[in-house]
């Protein structure tokens, strides 16, 4: 395969370098309210860092491969990462702390960035979300199971567990890193089931998302891609279950396309009966005290989510300007074999490759 950067015209090369300067003027208003000096930008020839702010040369670089290759809501990740640095270091003048230090920590979270925001695989910071993930990836692989009774077990476990991992990580108030991670492709125009299943991660799996605007260098144009925001783990989560309910929506289409009903209902079923089985997990916990072999006993109350507030400020702080739009639905008869066949969804384990999965994660420097 042909790298992308050795077919890029000289014309697609200025264009990007043109959207580059743009998204940090933007930037630079946005979340740094104009107060950076226009730093020298720079695409350089290295894979070993993602992006780096050198104060004595005032320039700030970007990997080209990185900016080629990757998701561009990467690529404006180190850029807002390197500007952090540049805010702290000539703005606020903190030049003797650590690179990643307490007054860059603090610049990221006011303004919605990812601290983190590193591209070499760093070491884990929640190492109890790690052990909670990896429990909920073992127990979705059962939900593939040909036993209808065994899957939805197993399925309704790995909710329960979600719910107390993000309700204890609420509880205890200890401080969260969140991160930003691409949903799919860039389109000009969102489908109604990427609307619905995005709808169906912020109201159970414990995100918030946004669509958002990007540019694709390969062809100098614009188009619009799904943000999903929350701890590591739940981003994870999140991002297998959109890949998976996109695939799983396209077959239950092919299975169905006769019936014209089936496609606009099939994903909210699978809401329906993802809100059934937590309901029933709650109750069932609350009533009975069941839980999973190993798992600490249930609180005596029943776990109820009432939401993550930081979440919540990060992402007023990362879209202070956001207009929240409802989509409102006609829930007629039309919907009916489409929401049945949704009930019937068993999660798979998840997704760890393509833009919404695994690769690399934004550099620290």
């Amino acid at each position: 395969m042909v790298p992308l950067e050795s077919v890029l015209s000289i014309e697609l090369e200025a264009a990007l370098v043109r959207e580059l300067r743009r998204t940090y003027e933007r930037t630079n208003q946005r979340r740094f309210a104009g107060k950076l000096r226009p730093a020298v930008l720079v695409l350089a020839e290295t894979t070993r860092r993602l992006g780096q702010w050198s104060r004595a040369s005032r320039r700030l670089e970007l990997s080209r491969t990185m900016v080629l290759e990757r998701p561009w809501l990467e690529v404006i990740g180190v850029l807002e990462h390197e500007m952090a640095h540049q805010y702290v270091e000539e703005v606020l003048g903190v030049t003797t702390e650590a690179a990643h230090g307490p007054t860059f920590q603090r610049v990221c979270s006011e303004r919605g960035i990812d601290a983190r925001a590193a591209g070499a695989p760093a070491p884990s910071e929640d190492p109890e979300g790690d052990r909670a993930l990896d429990k909920i990836r073992k127990l979705m692989a059962l939900a593939g199971s040909a036993n209808e009774h065994e899957a939805e077990i197993a399925m309704r476990r790995a909710h329960d567990l979600m719910l107390r991992h993000n309700v204890e990580h609420v509880r205890t108030g200890v401080a969260a890193s969140y991160e930003a991670r691409q949903l799919g492709e860039p389109t000009k125009r969102a489908s109604g089931v990427d609307l619905d299943i995005v709808g169906l991660l912020t109201e159970h799996f414990f995100v918030e998302a946004i669509r958002v605007p990007v540019y694709m260098p390969a062809t100098g144009e614009h188009a619009d891609v799904f943000e999903v925001i929350g701890t590591h783990t739940n981003v994870e989560m999140a991002a297998h279950v959109f890949e998976f309910l996109r695939a799983t929506a396209e077959r239950l289409w092919q299975e169905n396309r006769r019936d014209s009903r089936v496609k606009s209902g099939r994903v909210r079923g699978f809401r329906d009966k993802l809100t059934t089985e937590q309901k029933a997990s709650t109750r069932d916990r609350a009533e009975r005290g069941e839980r999973p072999r190993g798992e600490a006993p249930p609180a005596t109350e029943a776990l109820v989510w009432t939401g993550d507030p930081n979440l919540e400020t990060f992402f007023r702080a990362r879209y202070p300007n956001i207009r929240t739009r409802r989509r409102f639905i006609t829930l007629s008869g039309a919907h009916a074999a489409g929401r049945e066949a949704g009930r019937t969804v068993i999660l798979n384990k998840p997704v760890t490759r393509g833009p919404s999965g695994g690769g690399p994660r934004l550099l620290r420097d």
